[in-house]
């Protein structure tokens, strides 16, 4: 059986922004633009939108 990646949490956002703004995925563009590979995932339960990485345990 495969590893499963697991996610680090690089930055967490309110999801209770302003109208408009999508400040998660700006964060995740800046991170992508730097090489790193970053994607917006809502956490239901703290209501946030969390900036993560996946990595796969060697």
């Amino acid at each position: 059986m495969p590893p499963q990646p697991q996610r680090s949490v690089l930055e967490r956002f309110p999801a209770g922004g302003p109208r408009g703004s999508w400040p998660a995925e700006e964060y995740a563009a800046a991170q992508r633009a730097q090489g790193t590979d970053a994607q917006v995932v809502m956490d239901l339960r703290s209501d946030q939108f969390l900036v993560v990485t996946g990595t796969v345990p060697q």
